[in-house]
């Protein structure tokens, strides 16, 4: 089930807001997980023994390594059990097909698999489950001894199929001890249909012109129009991503919990190291807490620095997909961050602003090409085709088409991805007061955006929606 259908809007959200604040709040986070069940359920019912078994099986293990803190040994082995039975399960649904597929196309053998269909958000809430476990043995939270609680923050559709990746620390208090309030419920309800706007409006109008090109036949391709579908994909990813997690923390304000920020205008970024402090920054700062510091960070010398980062993003990749494409997407970037840490970092400080900027662009945009393509092979041919090889030239009539047909679509693509356009709101709305008259047209504004979302829910069949498969 999509934030952005119909089913939800209007069926699934409205129930569920209805019981949650009718019940007594002793009630209220029962009604937050059989919602949070009905909704993972959805669309694989039968993965829902999965997810209760990753419930009880993880309750139990943050038991047992916190009344084993004082043998540090006993902990240890509890917690290095809990970790390989957890990436086991990730592995053997998400990798199994990419290892063994790797298996027979390297060695001499055909050993048989058989792909099975992923469970929703499992990417995500394992990545969540440990936190909580590693934070329990690290003594950095307390164990949550309320079975109910601790299944609340692993199910919590709000943000389970798509983040932000909530750590444990940031939400321990919330569980128990929250209040709603009309003020948050009403924030709650902007920031989803921001998301929502950015998701129908922005990402399903550029995945459509990336569609277009993408699936035409190499020789049919100029450089012009793979640069354009690559465009088209760097402003989909961007608005379907950042448009979920906006509704993921505006369903959390409607139900009283903070989730914190996962987006933060990244293509506004200079450089490629700045691009990450501000995409995805719960994936970044899970990795960050779990892997790069406890691997020495950057306190190590310059070899084992170089070792940290590059372990880093070729886990980041295979955490986006199990592919040789999202391996190489991954390696990619760890090469491109030494790059500029070790090389570029002053050269860039002293680029005129509007040069570097076009420099991170560029570099994220090549990235994409390893992250929509199938293969590796596949993004290396698409590759060829933004430089002009194997294809129908530099420029030809169907680039122009393309380019000059949804102009001011990229216009509105390129300025909606700035902050320009929300400052600018947020000054004409805000300053001096809200007034009434201010009010009436700000309610006016998010109401017609919900509208013309609804509109191209009900009209349109085009709904992708990119994280789903992670």
């Amino acid at each position: 089930m999509l934030f952005s259908s119909v089913v939800f809007l209007f069926t699934f959200l409205p129930v569920i807001l209805i019981l949650y604040y009718l019940v007594p709040r002793a009630y209220k986070n029962l009604v937050v997980l059989i919602g949070s069940l009905i909704f993972y359920a959805w669309g694989e019912p039968v993965y829902i023994f999965l997810m209760i078994f990753s419930i009880l099986f993880n309750y139990i293990s943050g038991l047992d390594i916190a009344r084993n803190l004082k043998s540090k040994e006993k902990a240890r082995q509890s917690l290095v059990f809990n970790v390989t039975v957890n990436l086991l399960i990730l592995g053997f649904f998400k990798y199994e097909g990419f290892l063994l597929g790797s298996i027979n196309a390297v060695l001499p053998v055909d050993i048989p698999f058989r792909e099975l269909p992923l469970p929703i958000g499992i990417s995500f809430y394992t990545f969540q489950i440990l936190s909580y476990i590693i934070d329990v043995y690290r003594g950095e939270v307390e164990v949550q001894t309320n079975l109910l609680d601790f299944a609340v923050y692993v199910t919590m559709f709000p943000q389970l199929i798509a983040g932000p990746i909530v750590q444990y620390a940031d939400i321990d208090r919330q569980l128990h001890v929250r209040k709603e309030t009309i003020e948050n419920f009403g924030e709650g309800v902007l920031f989803f249909i921001r998301g929502l706007s950015k998701k129908v409006l922005l990402a399903n109008t550029s995945g459509m012109i990336f569609d277009k090109v993408f699936y035409m036949e190499a020789g049919r391709v100029s450089a012009l129009s793979a640069w354009l579908g690559c465009a088209a994909y760097t402003f989909q990813i961007y608005f379907d991503f950042s448009g979920y997690s906006d509704m993921a923390v505006g369903l959390g304000k409607m139900f009283g919990f903070e989730f914190k920020k996962n987006f933060f205008y990244p293509y506004v970024s200079k450089s490629v190291t700045e691009f990450w402090r501000r995409w995805h920054i719960s994936l970044g700062t899970w990795f960050r807490d779990y892997v790069y510091i406890p691997l020495g960070g950057n306190r190590v010398s310059k070899g084992k620095h170089v070792r940290n980062i590059m372990v880093v993003w070729m886990l980041t990749g295979l955490w986006h997909g199990a592919a040789w494409n999202f391996v190489m997407w991954g390696l990619y970037y760890g090469i491109l961050l030494l790059i500029e840490k070790y090389a570029l970092a002053k050269i860039l400080e002293k680029l005129p602003a509007v040069v570097s900027h076009i420099y991170c662009l560029l570099l994220v945009m090549v990235g994409w090409v390893f992250f929509f393509s199938p293969t590796l092979g596949g993004a290396v041919d698409y590759l060829k085709l933004m430089a002009g090889i194997g294809g129908n030239g530099v420029v030809d009539r169907q680039g122009l088409y393309i380019l000059l047909t949804n102009g001011w679509m990229w216009i509105m693509l390129v300025v909606g991805s700035t902050p320009a356009v929300h400052d600018f709101y947020e000054r004409f709305i805000y300053s001096s007061g809200l007034s009434k008259t201010k009010a009436i047209v700000n309610c006016a504004v998010y109401a017609a955006m919900f509208i013309l979302c609804i509109a191209y829910l009900v009209t349109e069949s085009y709904n992708p929606f990119l994280y789903f498969r992670f």
